[in-house]
């Protein structure tokens, strides 16, 4: 067989894809022009180019005018937080967080929002471009049950608080429910779960020190809000007499199975420390533009050699789940703030979505980029548009130009979650009737609380 293939010739695939380019985000041949990739059992057995494959295929696809890539990473969000978007704009985070997101949280979450907000976000997701997302909110199982029904990927870091909510009492019960959940879905081929400990400031000592040790245990991962503003940064120290990531690393989080969030407060000796124990960090640019929550110091932390993966956060905050404008925000944002016009340049960015995305995540080996052997997991993206010419460079014009509505298709383990525009596993107007009934019955009691 040829070395760009593992598959025998004359072998039947399930589908060839024939694109007018391919970006792999494999370092090694990072571009390719007039390429086909074959796809078997959802991984990719095949990248060479176009005519050289004596492969016979139960479905072919032609590309003409499309950039075939990666599916993009959205490595933080809460993905039902969707059925909030728009519902208290233009506030702080406290503010926003304590006197209008948790008490609506209190009144509305329960299994049926969160099933109904989780494929309004992946409806919105697959048609932007996104493959595999890591969502953090209540009644992860019911999030689980839609992203396998949807065949989406996805790493579920299940909450743990030291307060009661919806559903759960206490620490004890988030990570007695969390565990459940992670060995029911131990063997899924989709669906992974972490520890999702909501931040410093909301879980005590006790209950992190079993993160850590679990964490350690089962290698599952952990994510967690992270000096993700001034003022928590601030409180801690007044409160403890400590930074936050000082108290993480005192209790044995900082490691690579961390994934820290936001991360907007940071010395030159804290990036140094994430270097040195090989923490991730997930950037979220509009949410911390929207909520004026500082500025992560990206260039910095590449700089470093600190993997910087991309987040949208939940809707609530962002406004939307679009990793293509999050990339774009995310390379201008560090530009702005380094003042300096080469600080991540659209090749980083697109790492950012894509690879670094996987390696944050610890799927590395199975996603991220498109290589033999790894999950389908591709997007589509028409060039042939007035948004997107001239194009010299495509990876700036991934980046700098081309709005996500130019995705077309897309696949996840090889399976096409959207055809031309068309979504395959989710009802989308089934999806858009259910949100707008939410959206009727909490805009009405807000209207009338006392009904």
């Amino acid at each position: 067989m040829p070395e760009n293939s593992t598959t025998p010739e004359n072998t039947t695939v399930a589908t060839l894809i024939n694109a007018r380019w391919v970006l792999t985000m494999d370092s090694k041949q990072p571009f390719l022009e007039h390429q086909t990739i074959a796809i078997d059992k959802g991984r990719i057995v095949a990248i060479a180019p176009q005519g050289s494959l004596n492969l016979k295929a139960l479905e072919t696809i032609e590309l003409p005018d499309h950039v075939l890539m990666p599916g993009l990473i959205n490595a933080h969000g809460h993905a039902s937080m969707s059925l909030f978007r728009g519902l208290a704009d233009d506030l702080p985070l406290m503010d926003w967080l304590q006197n209008h997101i948790w008490p609506a949280e209190s009144r509305w979450v329960d299994e049926a929002f969160t099933l109904e907000g989780a494929d309004l976000a992946m409806a919105e997701m697959i048609r932007s471009g996104t493959t595999c997302f890591s969502d953090m909110y209540f009644y992860p199982n019911m999030v689980a049950k839609a992203a396998a029904k949807a065949n989406m990927r996805c790493q579920l870091s299940f909450p743990i608080l030291d307060f009661p909510t919806n559903w759960a009492q206490n620490a004890d019960e988030y990570l007695r429910k969390g565990l459940q959940l992670h060995d029911d879905f131990r063997n899924h081929p989709l669906v992974r779960v972490a520890f999702g400990p909501h931040a410093p400031y909301t879980v005590s000592d006790e209950p992190l020190k079993k993160v850590a040790a679990y964490s350690v245990e089962t290698n599952m991962a952990v994510q967690i809000h992270l000096h993700e503003t001034a003022f928590e940064v601030q409180e801690a120290v007044s409160n403890t007499g400590q930074r936050p990531i000082a108290r993480l690393h005192e209790l044995g989080l900082l490691n690579p199975q961390l994934q820290a969030v936001h991360m907007t407060q940071l010395t030159d000796e804290e990036i140094q420390l994430l270097a040195e124990t090989g923490t991730h960090v997930i950037h979220c640019p509009e949410s911390n533009l929207k909520l004026a929550s500082g500025f992560c110091p990206v260039a910095k932390l590449v700089a470093a050699g600190v993997n910087v993966a991309l987040g949208t956060d939940g809707a609530a905050s962002n406004n939307d789940l679009d990793m293509f404008g999050e990339m774009r925000t995310a390379a201008l944002l560090a530009k702005g703030v380094s003042q300096d016009p080469s600080a991540v340049p659209a090749s980083i960015a697109l790492q950012m979505a894509t690879i670094n995305g996987a390696k944050a995540l610890g799927i590395d080996d199975l996603t991220g980029s498109l290589e033999i052997g790894k999950a389908a997991d591709m997007i589509a993206v028409h060039m042939d548009d007035v948004t997107c010419q001239p194009h010299y460079h495509l990876e700036s014009q991934l980046v700098y130009a081309t709005p996500a509505s130019q995705v077309t298709d897309s696949w996840i383990g090889g399976k096409q979650v959207m055809r031309q525009r068309n979504l395959t596993t989710l009802d989308l107007d089934a999806v858009l009737s259910k949100a707008k009934l939410w959206k009727a019955q909490i805009q009405q009691a807000d209207e009338h609380p006392n009904e």
